[in-house]
């Protein structure tokens, strides 16, 4: 019951981070608002190490906004500054930049102190696939500068980009880690599309986005799909869903698979609504030993079935 996708490119990406990490002021760790925890590479930590870091919550437009503050000060109790952004529109994106250059004041402190013209301050951005990279770069630059895409993993090589006399960024594809064990953690991964469709079965995903959101958003779901409180049963309510929009083939039968991707892929534009899988209050500190969750036991109470078999690409 594990995920095992872990691209050629994201062991290169790995090891670019490390090679470069010595030239860089200040690392920006970029998640997804709507599940801050599975969204956070555990290796990271060991490969940032002690560089100075600001922790940036993309997507934050789609998120919940009153779990967003609490992450928010979640975070500040861990003495690390998280800012909400929408790399899309750039909302939050200049407070980034100002915390970025804050906690690069040491940086520039022994420059003065040394006499030294100061150089521009450098950035590296690193996160999972389809966090937002690319997009908040572009923001940031104003332009194209780095490729973007509605697919993880689109952002192939390494590079710099000057935004200006005072800030230099060092852009790196998204990774993930070799082997994902938490089978929540991986349904999460899969719902905000940061592992491929192609790699999971989008039924099981659809299946499992439902009894998520359904916990502690159930109104706006069954609002959403204008669905009677009576239905209970998951697939039942894809079902409903498949019918209510249109989602037949021969027969008058609904089509599953194309049910599943409308539900997934209204999740993921924020159309059902603004939803935050994960809470702080639910997680407990040994994530911040290793990024992995203690228990495997299923968080909407469930068994969580065989959904996953390692797969190997």
């Amino acid at each position: 019951m594990s995920i095992n996708w872990y691209p050629g490119h994201m062991k290169k990406t790995r090891d670019l981070i490390e090679a470069n990490l010595k030239l860089v002021d200040v690392v920006i760790e970029l998640l997804d608002a709507r599940i801050p925890i599975s969204s956070r590479n555990p290796q990271f930590d060991q490969l940032v190490g002690k560089k100075n870091r600001v922790v940036a919550l993309n997507k934050f437009d789609l998120a919940d906004p009153q779990r967003t503050r609490r992450w928010i000060e979640y975070y500040e109790n861990k003495g690390i500054k998280a800012i909400p952004i929408n790399s899309l529109t750039g909302e939050g994106v200049s407070d980034l930049v100002n915390e970025a250059k804050g906690a690069a004041i040491e940086v520039i402190e022994k420059a003065k102190r040394q006499g030294r013209l100061m150089r521009p301050i450098r950035c590296m951005i690193v996160g999972i696939p389809n966090v937002g990279k690319s997009s908040l770069i572009n923001k940031l630059a104003g332009k194209s500068a780095a490729k973007t895409g509605n697919k993880p993993g689109v952002t192939k090589g390494k590079q710099w980009i000057r935004l200006n006399k005072e800030i230099e960024l060092f852009d790196t594809p998204g990774i993930l880690w070799p082997k994902i064990e938490e089978d929540m953690m991986g349904i999460k991964l899969a719902c905000s599309g940061a592992i491929k469709d192609e790699i999971l079965n989008i039924e099981d995903i659809a299946f499992h986005l439902i009894n998520l959101v359904r916990v502690d958003y159930n109104s706006l779901f069954m609002e959403r799909y204008k669905l009677d409180d009576t239905i209970q049963d998951t697939v039942e309510i894809m079902t409903a869903i498949g019918r209510k929009r249109g989602c037949l083939i021969k027969g008058n039968e609904v089509d599953l698979e194309k049910a599943s991707r409308l539900i997934v892929d209204e999740f993921r534009k924020g159309v059902i609504g603004r939803i935050t899988l994960e809470i702080p209050s639910k997680i407990s500190d040994v994530i911040e030993e290793d990024g992995i969750l203690p228990s495997k036991k299923n968080e909407y109470g469930a068994d969580d079935g065989h959904i996953f078999e390692e797969i190997n690409v």
